[in-house]
């Protein structure tokens, strides 16, 4: 059952894996900003991957690639869903977005 703490720690999880991921990127490529709610994944372009909290409803939100997604917490698959049902994963759906801005996508450690 999602709660506060719950919800807050499966975020921070999130976001430091994300981050993780962004690291292993040369800087002048793809730079990382965390800022309290939200990642900021900025291309050499100057075009963003957003990732924050929705706090309100539970949720992460992506913007990239001129759309936004919202995705939830499954704690059957224990993975973070789009919440349209459309069958998109967080991890899947930014490194797709990176993938866009860089020509590379974001590989996350194990």
């Amino acid at each position: 059952m999602m709660d506060e703490a719950r919800y807050n720690s499966l975020v921070a999880a999130a976001f430091k894996r994300i981050l993780a991921a962004a690291d292993t990127f040369d800087p002048d490529v793809l730079e990382a900003e965390a800022t309290g709610d939200k990642v900021t994944l900025t291309a050499a372009s100057g075009e963003k991957c957003i990732i924050n909290t929705q706090r309100a409803v539970w949720q992460i939100w992506v913007a990239g690639q001129g759309q936004g997604i919202h995705f939830s917490h499954d704690d059957a698959s224990r993975a973070w869903k789009d919440d349209k049902g459309k069958g998109l994963e967080l991890f899947a759906f930014v490194s797709d977005v990176v993938r866009h801005l860089t020509g590379e996508p974001l590989v996350y450690p194990s």
